[in-house]
Parts: structure tokens; sequence; C-alpha cells
């Protein structure tokens, strides 16, 4: 299937088109209204050079925050509050975290200073949420991503000493599940969100999921 070419028309092709990877288009631009048209039909943007690729993969990693899973010994450090945990107070440093930090067998970011700037319009218009993980002050940890009626689309997350990101990604599920979020897309496969509870979905069950959950 070729891959789609986009202009400057805000629309997208079905995510059945997308390859064998996931890759369903390229080209458009990171508006606001771009954007939020791509997560509402489970498209998100992906790349590292000056085109922007648009991403729906087959099957679909998701957490649905009910199967959490916590270690006991996240547990005890989540109960003795090891760490001070907070949300949208500093969203700038979270993204510029999640762009700087050095990652294993990852050359450069794909948060791209355009990439960077539309998440931070996108958190000034209450789209965008950052959940934050400090410690003396500093902070450790973080992860960042998009909040759509009950979905959110988790984007990136750092950590800058040991269990930080996972203490953010704990805490602040429990606090989605109090706010009614019914599911948390994770997007691709790591091993360390499927520690914490989450696998994957048909695209299908997915988008249709989304879509009325939006």
């Amino acid at each position: 299937m070729p891959i789609h070419i986009l202009d400057n028309k805000l629309w997208f092709p079905p995510a059945s088109d997308a390859d064998s990877e996931g890759l369903l288009a390229m080209g458009g631009d990171l508006t606001v209204d771009r954007l939020l048209i791509a997560y509402k039909n489970g498209i998100f943007p992906w790349y590292d050079g000056s085109i922007p690729l648009w991403w729906c993969p087959d099957p679909r990693f998701v957490l649905y925050p009910a199967d959490l899973q916590v270690s006991k010994s996240m547990q005890s450090l989540i109960k003795k509050r090891g760490f001070q945990f907070t949300t949208n107070k500093a969203f700038r440093a979270v993204i510029a975290n999640c762009k700087n930090v050095k990652r294993r067998e990852q050359d450069g970011t794909w948060i791209t200073d355009d990439v960077e700037r539309a998440y931070i319009e996108l958190h000034e218009l209450g789209f965008a949420h950052s959940a934050e993980v400090w410690l003396d002050g500093e902070l450790i940890g973080g992860l960042y991503g998009i909040k759509m009626g009950k979905v959110f689309f988790g984007e990136s997350m750092f950590s800058l000493i040991s269990n930080a990101s996972k203490y953010a990604f704990i805490s602040f599920v429990e606090q989605l599940k109090l706010e009614g979020i019914e599911i948390i897309d994770c997007q691709i496969y790591t091993a360390h969100l499927e520690s914490l509870g989450a696998k994957m979905i048909e695209r299908e069950k997915f988008i249709k999921t989304i879509q009325q959950l939006i």
C-alpha cells in the first residue's frame, strides 16, 4: 500500500491503509487542529527528520487503568511517598527532559523543536498534560501526553534516577482512574510498560474504543 502524502487539507486516510509497520502518511504539519484530528483517529506523529511521519500500528499497545500492575517494591516506595508527585506543574521541563535524556539503543530524539513547540501549544490549550516526580525540589522524572474525553494518549517519559518514571506513571494512572479515563494509549510495545500491565489489542478495536470514549 503506497504511503499517503498529506498537503494543507486537514484529513487523514483510513488506518487500514497503514503499512505493516504502521506508517500511514507523511507530510502535512503539526498544527493543533491536525494533531487533534490525528489523535481522534488513533494516529500519532513520530519522526526524526524534517517531514512529519504519521503512524497507526496494528496491534496497538494499551493499558486499561484497572489492569495496572504495581510491584511490591513500588507499592512500598509509593506508600512511603519516597518522591513528590505533581501534575501540570512543569510541562515545559518535562518535554525538554524527554527530548534531551540519553536513551539506550537510541540515537537522537523524535522530539524536534517543532514537536516541542506543538505540544507546548496543546498544553496551553488544555489538551496536553504532564506528570512530574520530584526529589528535594529537583525534577527527576515525568511523562506527558494528550487527554481527550476518557482517553489518555501517552507520548513520552523520562527518568533521571531509578524508578522515577515508574513512580510518575503509576501515580498518574491512579489519578486518571479517578478522572474517569478508561484506556491509556502506549502506542508501541516496551517491556517497561508491559511489566505495568499494558498489552496489545487489535487496531480496529482500539480505534472503535477511543472514538466511543472521546
